[in-house]
């Protein structure tokens, strides 16, 4: 018998990502404080996040694989975030206008059982085009990224914005990685719908 698998996350994005991969799951809403420490370098602070997120929740399902992810973009020095309005959005595709965006992905699967867990990090770049204010204007207008790392969403028209993509997974744009996943889930001899 399989442990239950549960994704710290109430994401449509990455509930909508993990569904590709066609095994039973639940969700839960980590409570933690999802706030950069001070100094705290963007791997460190996805990393972190992603193995509090999964820890938080794993008192309420002691014997299950639970699933711990957050992301952060990196535009040269800076970190960007969700924009949560649509001129905080405006300011970070400004700003990513003909330069790379680096996205990190913090991804943890922690066992609850054994209270141990597998922790990595997936680098994804965008490279974004050189973007017209009218541009971002009519993207924003259309499809309202207000809750999406870096104000874009690449499985939608935001693929329309940039001018070269480079990663491992694809997937590890939206906010889960699924290689990685995969892997950590075979590792723990959690059987994937390919194996049955």
């Amino acid at each position: 018998m399989q442990k239950p698998l549960v994704l710290a996350s109430t994401s449509i994005y990455r509930r909508e990502l993990l569904q590709r991969l066609q095994i039973p799951f639940t969700t839960a809403a980590p409570d933690i404080e999802e706030t950069r420490l001070d100094q705290e370098e963007a791997h460190m602070m996805v990393a972190r996040l992603a193995q509090q997120k999964a820890e938080a929740i794993a008192a309420y399902h002691p014997t299950a694989l639970i699933i711990g992810s957050d992301q952060c973009a990196v535009l040269g020095e800076q970190i960007l975030g969700k924009p949560h309005s649509h001129e905080n959005a405006t300011q970070q595709l400004q700003a990513s206008s003909g330069r790379t965006v680096k996205f990190l992905t913090g991804l943890c699967l922690y066992d609850s059982q054994e209270q141990s867990f597998q922790l990595e990090v997936i680098a994804y770049a965008v490279e974004f085009r050189t973007l017209q204010a009218v541009e971002i204007e009519n993207y924003l207008q259309r499809e309202q990224p207000y809750n999406c790392v870096g104000s874009f969403k690449s499985e939608g028209l935001g693929i329309s914005l940039f001018k070269k993509m480079r990663g491992d997974d694809p997937t590890a744009l939206i906010g889960l990685p699924l290689i990685a996943l995969c892997s950590m889930l075979r590792a723990k001899g959690y059987e994937l719908p390919t194996a049955i």
